[in-house]
C-alpha cells in the first residue's frame, strides 16, 4: 500500500531496516532510520508542549540538521505545517516570512532573528538549544491530531513576479504523490547514498529526504562550501552514488576531475533548476564512466514536471524529460487550447502533484492554478516551451521576471526592489541571465560606484539572489509604453 502521510515515509523505512544508516549530519553523526522515527516522534512531543497544533505554522532557519529533519516529520505527525528558510535569510526576508506565515513557533539562531521573532510577538528557540530539548523530550502525539491527506504538510517560499517571496502551500497528499512519482522513475535505492550539498529550504534538496525515505536510502548532509572544490572529495569520503545537482555544482566536479584526475563513487546525477551544459556532461562521463544522468524540469508548484530517462539527453539534445506517471504535460496557445507537437506556447501541468496554491494570495492562486473546464485544476506555468511527437518536453524560456541563480528561482522585481532601497540608486533594473554559464546584470541609475551599490545590497539580498554585476547608468533605456526595454539594456552591455 503506497504511503498516505508525509512520516508514513519515514515510518515505513524504519519498519523495513530500523538500523539502516537514514542521516548523517556535518558533524559527523549518523542515525539510523528507526533512531530518526523516534526522534521525530519526541519532536512532535516536544512541539504539542509548546502548543503547535493542527494547522499552526512552524519555521525553521538556520544550519540545519538532524533535529530540523525531525522537526519537519513531528509537524507532520501533529498537522502542524513546516517551513524551512535559507541559513542566510535577510533579516528583512525573516519579517518578511513571519508576517505572512504568522508562525506558531520559530526554530533560528542569531540575536537578529531573536530580535525579529520578539516584535512579532512569536517564540523563538535558538538551534542548539531545540536540538537539546527535543532530544530529552518523551515521544509523543498531540490527542487530536487527526491528519488528513488533504491537510497542508509545507509551505516553500518562492520568489515570483509578485515581487516578494510567496508561500506554496502542499499538501500531505500532493507530496507524498510527488515523491511516489518521481522515486518510480529515479529509483533511489536501499544501498544509495545521497550526498546533499543543496539547502533544505531549496525544494530539490528538501525532497531528497522524502525521496531516501521513501527508498530506505542514506542521506549525508553537506554545507554549500562542498558544492565547490572540496566537492570530489566529499564525494569520496562519504561514499556518495547519488548527487541531486544544479549546473555550477556539475561544473565545479567537473574542473576538478579534469584538472586532477580520480574517481568517485557515483552512479546517479540528477539535475534540475536551470540547463545543464552538455560539454560538462561530457566531462563528468568521460571521467565517470558508470555514471548515469537524469535530466528534469519542474517548479515548487508541482516539485517535479518532467524527468528525462537514464542519458536520454544523449540522444535527445535539449530535451527535459517526459511527464511523470500519473501525470500530464501540455503546451497551450493564448487561448488555453493544446497546441500540436514542436509548436512552442506556455507549458501546462495537470495531475495531483500539482500544489494548492499560494497561503494568502487568492488572486495570484486564481492566476496561475486555473480550472480547466472550471473543474479541473492546472498550474499555468508561465515558461514556454514544445513537446515532440513522443511527449518529451523542450523548454524555450519564461514569460515572467522570474529566472534561477544557482539552480534557486529568483524574481528580477525582488532584486530591482531591494536596489531601489540603497540610498543613491534612484532606478534600477535586472537583466536575466542570458543563458547557461552566465550571471544576471543590475542597471543602477546612480553616481555610486558599482562596488558600492553592491556592497549595500549584501544586506538587502541573500547571497544566492544578489546579480553578478552592476552597471551604472545615467538612465534606463525604455520602450514605447514607458517599460523598461531589456533588449536595449543587454545592447549596453
Amino acid at each position: 500500500m503506497s504511503p498516505v502521510l508525509l512520516h508514513d515515509l519515514l515510518d515505513r523505512a524504519a519498519a523495513r531496516a530500523p538500523a539502516a544508516p537514514a542521516l548523517s549530519t556535518r558533524d559527523g553523526g549518523t542515525a539510523g532510520h528507526g533512531e530518526l522515527a523516534a526522534l521525530s516522534e519526541r519532536a512532535t512531543g516536544w512541539l504539542a508542549a509548546r502548543g503547535v497544533g493542527r494547522g499552526d505554522r512552524v519555521v525553521l532557519v538556520g544550519a540545519h540538521g538532524a533535529v530540523t529533519v525531525a522537526l519537519v516529520y513531528g509537524c507532520a505527525r501533529i498537522g502542524a505545517v513546516f517551513s524551512i528558510l535559507h541559513e542566510q535569510t535577510t533579516p528583512r526576508g525573516l519579517a518578511h516570512v513571519l508576517d505572512d506565515a504568522a508562525p506558531r513557533l520559530l526554530v533560528a539562531d542569531g540575536a537578529e532573528a531573536a530580535r525579529e521573532a520578539g516584535l512579532h510577538g512569536i517564540p523563538v528557540f535558538a538551534g542548539k538549544a531545540a536540538a537539546d530539548a527535543v532530544a530529552d523530550a518523551p515521544a509523543g502525539r498531540a490527542p487530536d491530531a487527526r491528519v488528513l491527506p488533504v491537510d497542508p504538510a509545507c509551505f516553500i517560499y518562492t520568489s515570483g513576479s509578485t515581487g516578494t517571496p510567496k508561500a506554496v502551500v502542499s499538501t500531505h497528499a500532493q507530496m507524498v504523490f510527488a515523491v511516489d512519482a518521481i522515486q518510480s522513475v529515479l529509483r533511489y535505492r536501499e544501498d544509495d547514498v545521497v550526498f546533499l550539498a543543496l539547502p533544505l529550504s531549496f525544494d530539490y534538496g528538501l525532497y531528497q529526504l522524502f525521496l531516501a525515505a521513501h527508498a530506505g536510502a542514506h542521506v549525508r548532509l553537506g554545507s554549500p562550501s562542498d558544492a565547490g572544490p572540496t566537492l570530489l572529495p566529499a564525494l569520496r569520503r562519504g561514499g556518495a552514488t547519488v548527487l541531486p545537482a544544479v549546473p555550477s555544482m556539475a561544473a565545479n566536479l567537473a574542473r576538478t576531475l579534469e584538472r586532477y584526475g580520480g574517481t568517485a563513487p557515483l552512479r546517479l546525477l540528477t539535475n534540475t533548476g536551470a540547463a545543464m551544459p552538455a560539454g560538462t556532461l561530457a566531462v563528468l562521463r568521460r571521467h565517470l564512466p558508470e555514471l548515469r544522468v537524469q535530466l528534469m524540469y519542474g517548479l515548487t508548484e508541482c516539485k517535479r514536471a518532467a524527468i528525462m530517462p537514464p542519458d536520454e539527453d544523449l540522444r535527445r539534445p535539449g530535451a527535459s524529460g517526459r511527464a511523470l506517471p500519473g501525470t500530464e504535460l501540455l503546451v497551450v496557445g493564448p487561448d488555453g487550447t493544446p497546441l500540436p507537437p514542436g509548436e512552442s506556447g506556455e507549458i501546462v501541468v495537470r495531475g495531483p502533484h500539482v500544489m494548492s496554491g499560494y497561503w494568502r494570495r487568492p488572486e495570484l492562486t486564481a492566476a496561475r492554478f486555473p480550472l480547466r473546464d472550471g473543474l479541473f485544476p492546472e498550474l499555468r506555468t508561465g515558461d514556454r516551451g514544445r513537446l515532440d511527437a513522443d511527449g518529451y518536453l523542450y523548454f524555450d524560456g519564461r514569460d515572467d521576471d522570474v529566472y534561477k541563480s544557482r539552480g534557486i528561482r529568483v524574481s528580477a522585481l525582488e532584486v530591482e526592489a531591494a536596489a531601489h532601497r540603497v540610498p543613491g540608486v534612484t532606478s534600477a533594473a535586472v537583466l536575466p541571465p542570458a543563458g547557461a554559464g552566465t550571471e544576471a546584470v543590475l542597471f543602477a541609475v546612480t553616481a555610486l560606484e558599482p562596488a558600492a551599490v553592491m556592497t549595500a545590497l549584501r544586506d538587502e539580498l541573500e547571497p544566492y539572489k544578489l546579480p553578478g554585476r552592476c552597471v551604472a547608468v545615467d538612465g534606463l533605456p525604455l520602450n514605447g509604453n514607458g517599460k523598461v526595454d531589456r533588449k536595449a539594456l543587454a545592447g549596453l552591455l
